[in-house]
């Protein structure tokens, strides 16, 4: 698979900076944004996307959080419960993010994939309690990888979680955090070993998850774990 990076307009040394800039605040050791893109992409071909959907939740993928840089508050970087009133202005990232790319001269359709992504498909997420086909499906892919990546990419304050233990996550939150179909094309992503254009990212060497502070056995018993909840989804979803 050709380079979701490779020469293409989109991906101009502005829109890599603001990526670049946004993993640097959010503490992640890796490309958090770009392994999201990657993942995004891949979803995106999956569900036959048009080509300009597909360019819109790639840029939006990259610059994502940039309202969290705009904000700058720490507790962006803690692992504690946040309180009510964190929670509250917490939740206003999205709505800032898609002013702060409006005035970087990006599309709208990128300003509201940004400003949707933390919507939930059961209509409980933010800003606008969207709920299931109210909210676009690049919304919605880009819930889904940006999850998963957040899950098992490491930062100072949260160590990352291995792959399966992940995925079993967005298992047990389909249907609720997350639309059904794009968890199943996920699933599938990593059954092809479709998810291998990571290759083709520069940093695509520091995307791997550690796992080495995991016991052996621990992971055993999530894999046996995962394997059940993948067999109740299927058959919750045909």
């Amino acid at each position: 698979m050709e380079s979701i990076f490779a020469e293409e307009p989109q991906f101009d040394e502005k829109i890599l900076r603001i990526a670049s800039a946004t993993d640097k605040f959010e503490g992640y050791e890796h490309a958090h944004a770009g392994r999201i893109a990657a993942i995004a992409d891949a979803l995106a071909q999956k569900f036959n996307l048009a080509s300009h959907d597909c360019f819109s939740l790639r840029q939006a993928a990259l610059v994502h959080d940039i309202g969290e840089v705009v904000m700058n508050r720490e507790y962006f970087k803690s692992s504690r419960v946040l309180n009510v009133d964190e929670r509250i202005d917490m939740q206003r990232h999205p709505v800032i993010g898609e002013q702060e790319v409006a005035k970087q001269g990006l599309s709208r359709a990128v300003q509201l994939i940004v400003r949707w992504h933390h919507e939930w498909w059961n209509g409980s997420g933010y800003p606008d309690a969207l709920a299931q086909e109210n909210i676009p499906l690049a919304a919605r892919i880009l819930r889904v990888a940006d999850t998963y990546c957040a899950l098992t990419d490491a930062r100072p304050y949260s160590p990352p979680i291995p792959s399966d233990e992940a995925k079993r996550y967005l298992v047990e939150w389909a249907g609720i955090e997350f639309d059904p179909k794009i968890v199943k094309a996920f699933l599938a992503l990593e059954n092809m070993e479709e998810l291998k254009s990571y290759a083709d990212i520069e940093t695509s060497e520091n995307t791997e998850v550690e796992t080495s502070a995991v016991e052996e056995g621990e992971i055993a018993e999530t894999k046996e774990q995962t394997k059940v909840a993948f067999e109740m989804f299927n058959d919750f979803i045909e």
